[in-house]
C-alpha cells in the first residue's frame, strides 16, 4: 500500500478536515493496530514508513498524533459524515 504524504502532526481541530478525509485509511490502519497490541514501533515504520530508530522523536510524535486523531474520529468526528448524507 502507497504512503499518503502526511503531516508530522494530525490536526488538532473540532470539525473534520480534508486531511483527516485523505487520511482515513491510515486512522483505521492505526486503530487496527491498537486494537491488536500492535507495537507502536512496527506500526509506525509500516503505516508512515518511518524509522523509529532513526527518528524516534519525529516516529512517537506522528504515531501519538495521529492515533489521538483516529480515536478523536470514532468518538467525535463521525458526526460529521452523519450530518452530510
Amino acid at each position: 500500500m502507497a504512503i499518503i504524504p502526511f503531516n508530522d502532526r494530525a490536526p488538532d481541530t473540532p470539525q473534520v478536515t480534508k486531511y483527516d478525509e485523505r487520511h482515513h485509511r491510515t486512522y483505521w490502519r492505526l486503530l487496527d493496530a491498537a486494537a491488536e497490541n500492535a507495537d507502536w514501533h512496527e506500526a509506525v515504520h509500516i503505516i508512515f514508513g518511518i524509522d523509529p530508530i532513526a527518528e524516534p522523536e519525529r516516529a512517537r510524535l506522528v504515531h501519538d498524533s495521529h492515533l489521538a486523531r483516529a480515536r478523536w474520529m470514532t468518538k467525535i468526528g463521525y458526526r460529521h459524515y452523519l450530518r452530510s448524507s
